[in-house]
């Protein structure tokens, strides 16, 4: 199980919060739900350790609430039998937990305790023979004469009197048989360190029987379990058992009055031949093969644990003490100490940032970049990442072993949920790649002055194909520097130590024609870089403080005049993009895009408003010319030969055509057999039209819309117009013809779908850049962008399709629209909704004005149907569901939407099929990217150049 990434949690507390999470009680182990188990496989957690399974001893309950703790339970590391407790619903309960988080990736981890059990258990009561205990109390000082703490009714068990009020901690209990009157004062479980656990009785390691029953116990725990975590592995180690407990002659002991038992070290050698845990470790491999054992051990004994006693993974707490308190260098030496004596231990450390015995990681890390830094190298190094119990949500309570729920009332920290779950949970689905120390090369960070930065962390790995490189500066200073060359690591081959380069490292090829991409994960950017500068100079980067980098997705690419990714790696000059294979299809597309933002230039867009307030001003001076409001019963008035298209236009068309020709170039089999726009098909026996006059039609059309708007918008709601030009438009002219430009543009390509060959042609992107260098600001480029392909994927843009699935059913109409959820139902944005419904009648009033003269009563009727749909939408309270309602049917003579002339989808063209992108929004540039290049490249910052989400 070399990948597993380890969750603790405290049984007891995590029942009493899901509880309240799912607004049920929850307090057995097959109550746990799916939704959970789910929401931790998602999270990238494949061990599940739950602490407290075992049956607790009744006595370590009574104890903590005779001292005060009226809510607690027993500790659980007081144990009373090994068996799943009777109140988390017994080993039924457990099994069918173990089967369903198993179906989910999971494998469930358990704790078993060898040092000791607690003071009440069978193993005391029916065995005192296989603790260590004396016939005598060690200190005249010691009473015993507190309650009975026994629930058995063979025995009386009463623990030193000044625990109860917290003035002294003896290391023995009482322990008094009723049958023989037999009194043995038996020696609390303790490591010397602090006050022995008064709850618990420790077991004597010097007899081999006893050695030989908490094996077969361990054996047990594994026939249950596939992983288990020994608390307190290290006061097992047999240097330990004889410091604490058997000391040499003369020394003194650890504990006080053991000096009584001391022994020469023949005598002890005698009574304990052989290291306890290399034994339990044989006996695992071959009777409960493919158990995962992970040792509780400190004291610098962890190579120990690992190389001599064989356990498979081991504490690594340097990681957390260390980096938390950024004491980097002592860090880098100890990963340096490590691959030089042998890279292999590197996979077998347990890391944490927290465990249940220390600060939470919030409380030692924060919440901000230093903790996803930490978090980082805690998913990226080799061997077993562990988490603390409610450290992916941010709580801020260290649960005790005696908690039956949290003491404080505390909810998930969204925003650290949601960055865990974006840059830290992938790292930990992709554990495969970091897991192993095979190929784990550690590197040495050099600045621009020559000395190497010992705040950063720089190493790379590679497994399955696949390679990475991360950096953390875990520090508040900003860096700049080099990887180049690896610190030294021992060649198990050849027992030497060597070095090695990022090249090597990466196993990378060296030809000059041959690129590699990759990602950095935590910008979301990917880079470009050439294989020699690699093999000749490395990598540079530049770190803000506590800023870390995880380069992967490397990927070999080759030049070729098909793919000339020299010419993109020239262009970018170390930049980042969204997408490396997006940014080539943008350089071969660049002529094109280019030829469009000619056609939407400063000059072609206030020709247009000049022409267009020329044309309306003289329609305002002449009464004839006027649009009538009314409908005349007059004959059809005889049709008038429009004027050609103004000279100071013609520049828009040739641009326009331009960029077409440019279309054809790129996408030659795209235009094959293709009709042209569905509103302006000709008849069957004439020609279709050519690019050129359907834009020129448009383009002509297009000079009478501030006229038209006069008598469009009069009854509207003054946001109907907000994106049409118009004399009293709010916005600026520029930015009101630039899109209705560039709808003409693009609505003249002779092709079946247009918003697909919009998508082709990644021109939301280069609208989105055209629209910035006229003025357009941040998202509103997008968003104007997003307008644009709504009038080419759409077939009907009348009133009436507002009322539609199919129109809200395209990701841009929902987000230009506003629609959200709440409390269950779909609501949509008023203004948003009426911007959007002005704009979609831009194709009919287009339709209107082509008519000579200009259609009134299409404009007149158009004007009412909208009038009734922003009716409608105030009527349903902009609720999307009561909208779309069907409602009873009118006469055509009362509803002035059934007239023929006011639909568009006679203007329209053929219907494309829908996509399910989601919505476009404004793409941000990354905070502070990591700006990343090979050092022949010249400095330049980081950018994105992608298209938007």
């Amino acid at each position: 199980m070399p990948t597993v990434v380890l969750m603790a949690k405290s049984t007891y507390v995590w029942l009493e919060q899901l509880s309240k999470k799912y607004l049920r009680h929850i307090h057995r182990l097959d109550q746990i739900p799916d939704e959970e188990l789910h929401l931790l496989a998602d999270r990238g957690i494949t061990g599940l350790w739950l602490i407290g399974l075992w049956e607790r001893s009744v006595a370590s309950r009574t104890i903590k609430r005779l001292r005060g703790h009226h809510d607690a339970v027993a500790s659980a590391y007081s144990l009373k039998e090994y068996q799943i407790a009777d109140d988390l619903g017994g080993n039924h309960a457990y099994e069918n937990l173990r089967d369903r988080a198993a179906r989910t990736g999971i494998r469930l981890a358990s704790d078993m305790v060898p040092n000791h059990m607690g003071i009440d258990s069978n193993w005391v009561i029916e065995h005192p023979d296989w603790f260590l205990y004396r016939w005598e109390s060690p200190f005249p000082v010691y009473r015993f004469e507190g309650p009975d703490l026994s629930t058995d009714s063979r025995v009386e068990i009463k623990i030193e009197d000044h625990y109860y009020d917290q003035s002294d901690a003896a290391v023995v209990f009482r322990l008094r048989h009723h049958r023989d009157g037999a009194t043995r004062y038996m020696y609390h479980g303790n490591d010397g360190t602090t006050f022995a656990w008064n709850d618990t009785a420790q077991l004597d390691y010097s007899k081999a029987a006893v050695r030989e029953h908490v094996i077969q116990v361990i054996l047990h725990v594994a026939r249950l379990f596939p992983i288990i975590r020994f608390d307190a592995a290290m006061v097992l180690a047999k240097r330990h058992v004889q410091r604490l407990w058997f000391p040499l002659p003369g020394t003194g002991g650890s504990i006080p009055s053991r000096s009584e038992n001391a022994m020469t070290q023949e005598e002890f050698d005698a009574l304990m031949p052989h290291e306890f845990w290399r034994e339990v470790v044989d006996r695992v491999a071959v009777e409960v093969p493919g158990t995962l054992l992970l040792a509780e051990a400190f004291w610098l004994l962890e190579s120990y644990f690992v190389r001599t006693l064989g356990m498979h993974r081991v504490y690594n707490s340097a990681f957390m003490n260390m980096l938390r308190d950024e004491e980097n260098a002592k860090y880098r030496s100890y990963l340096k100490k490590t691959i030089e004596f042998d890279p292999d231990i590197l996979k077998r450390y347990v890391s944490f940032m927290s465990n249940p015995d220390e600060r939470t990681a919030i409380d030692q890390f924060g919440s901000g970049d230093k903790y996803f830094g930490v978090c980082t190298l805690l998913a990226t190094l080799p061997g077993l990442p562990m988490f603390g119990h409610g450290q992916i949500e941010g709580y801020t309570e260290r649960y005790g072993m005696e908690f039956k729920q949290a003491k404080m009332e505390e909810w998930p920290n969204e925003s650290l949920v949601a960055r865990h779950q974006h840059e830290i949970a992938p790292l930990l689905k992709n554990r495969r790649l970091f897991a192993e120390s095979t190929n784990f090369v550690l590197y040495d960070f050099w600045t621009d002055h020559g000395t190497v930065d010992e705040n950063v962390f720089a190493y790379s790995n590679r497994s399955h194909g696949q390679r990475a490189v991360i950096l953390y500066n875990n520090s508040y200073g900003s860096t700049r520097g080099t990887i180049h060359f690896s610190a030294a690591s021992v060649d198990k081959a050849t027992g030497h130590l060597r070095q090695r380069s990022l090249s090597e490292g990466l196993d990378l090829p060296y030809n000059y024609f041959t690129f590699f991409a990759y990602r950095d994960t935590a910008h979301g950017l990917e880079y470009l870089c050439r294989s020699t500068d690699l093999h000749h100079t490395g990598l540079s980067v530049d770190l803000r403080g506590y800023q870390y980098a995880v380069l992967i997705n490397w990927r070999e690419l080759h030049a070729t005049a098909e793919q000339p990714w020299d010419q993109l790696f020239d262009a970018l000059n170390g930049a980042g993009v969204y997408s490396v294979e997006e940014a080539l299809s943008k350089l071969r597309l660049r002529p094109l895009h280019e030829a469009f933002r000619q056609a939407l230039s400063d000059n072609n867009i206030r020709a247009f408003a000049t022409v267009a307030a020329e044309l309306a001003a003289v329609q305002t001076t002449s009464p004839s010319a006027k649009l009538p409001t009314t409908k005349s019963a007059s004959p059809a008035p005889t049709p008038i030969e429009r004027p050609a298209l103004d000279p100071r236009l013609q520049p828009f068309v040739k641009c326009s055509q331009r960029f077409f020709e440019k279309v054809l170039q790129a996408q030659p089999a795209e235009f094959e057999q293709t009709p042209a726009p569905s509103d302006h098909r000709a008849a069957a026996d004439t020609p279709s039209p050519t690019y050129l006059t359907l834009c020129e039609t448009m383009a002509k059309a297009a000079t009478h819309l501030i006229a038209i708007s006069k008598n469009f918008s009069t009854t509207l709601p003054p946001t109907v117009s907000n994106f049409l030009p118009g004399s009293k438009a709010a916005l600026p002219t520029e930015q009101l013809w630039a899109p209705v430009l560039a709808w003409i543009t693009l609505h003249s390509l002779p092709h079946h779908d247009q918003a697909d060959l919009f998508d082709k042609l990644q021109l939301r992107s280069a609208l989105s850049e055209t629209f910035t260098a006229i003025g357009m600001e941040g998202e509103n480029t997008w968003r104007a962008a997003a307008r644009v392909r709504i009038l080419l994927s759409q077939t009907d843009t009348s009133p009436a399709a507002t009322r539609t699935e199919k129109l809200w059913s395209d990701p841009d109409v929902r987000w230009l629209a506003g629609v959200n959820e709440s409390s269950g139902n779909t609501y949509f944005n008023k203004e948003g909704f009426e911007e959007l419904l002005g704009w979609l009648q831009l194709p009919a009033l287009l339709k209107a004005a082509e008519q000579s003269p200009t259609d009134a009563d299409s404009v007149t009727n158009l004007n009412a149907s909208v009038l009734m749909a922003c009716q409608s939408a105030q009527k349903s309270g902009y609720n999307l569901g009561l909208y779309l309602a069907p409602e009873p049917s009118t006469t055509d003579e009362e509803d002035p939407t059934s007239a023929p002339e006011l639909t568009t989808a006679s203007v329209s063209k053929a219907t494309p099929a829908l996509k399910a992108t989601p919505a476009p929004k404004a793409t941000p540039e990354p905070k502070a990217p990591l700006a990343l290049k090979e050092n022949s490249a010249p400095e330049k910052p980081a950018k994105p150049t992608g298209e938007a989400p």
